[in-house]
């Protein structure tokens, strides 16, 4: 194992105050790709498929995208939506439109559509997105942010309810190649609520975008 692949929630705390954090946006980045990783193998549980257990509702690609994975779509309360793709996740809220965050950077972009149209098998398939350019887009975008981090927590929390806390852990064994960013499974829903107080901030948006 390389030192440097292994994470701590320690390297959130060195953020600059009221500045916009590259260093910040790499470890989110790097959480979210390891969140997508564990998304796949609760799918692959086998007591079940822990996404269906929660509620999502899956849909098999059609013959032309037979290379693509099953799409994941879950409908929340209060008129928030979020469906998962391997390519990243979006998440939208009829109140502030929609926020998909690709899966290799944290860099979220905003549309005014707070639904997916259509199926989303690829990025092109996903409707005109761009990363917030004025105050009020940047208050659409941490308050999307915001609750697709709450919904995160919620749900590892209960995944630790429903398989116990040595499940986590042992998911992510094959995912500690050394090679690629890991943070250890007792400390991702610790590091998710402190990107949601960043987030909230505005320092995990790019300079040029926080109000």
């Amino acid at each position: 194992m390389q030192d440097s692949c292994v994470a701590t929630i320690d390297q959130l705390s060195l953020c600059p105050e009221r500045e916009s954090c590259e260093q910040a946006r790499t470890f989110a980045a790097g959480l979210l790709n390891q969140q997508l990783w564990c998304w796949g193998q609760d799918i692959k549980h086998p007591k079940g498929n822990l996404l269906l257990e929660f509620g999502f509702q899956r849909t098999s690609p059609p013959d032309e995208q037979k290379n693509c994975a099953s799409m994941y779509r879950l409908e929340l309360p209060c008129d928030q939506r979020i469906v998962l793709r391997g390519f990243g996740v979006f998440f939208g809220d009829d109140r502030h439109g929609g926020i998909f965050v690709e899966r290799f950077g944290f860099s979220p972009q905003l549309t005014s559509q707070s639904t997916l149209d259509t199926d989303a098998w690829s990025c092109e398939d996903l409707p005109p997105m761009k990363p917030p350019g004025n105050e009020k887009q940047a208050i659409a975008c941490r308050l999307l942010m915001l609750s697709l981090i709450e919904w995160i927590v919620d749900y590892e929390r209960y995944v630790r309810q429903r398989r116990g806390p040595a499940y986590r852990p042992a998911s992510l064994r094959q995912w500690n190649n050394g090679k690629r960013f890991y943070l250890p499974a007792e400390q991702m829903m610790p590091a998710w609520r402190k990107i949601s107080l960043l987030s909230a901030s505005g320092r995990l948006l790019p300079a040029e975008h926080v109000a």
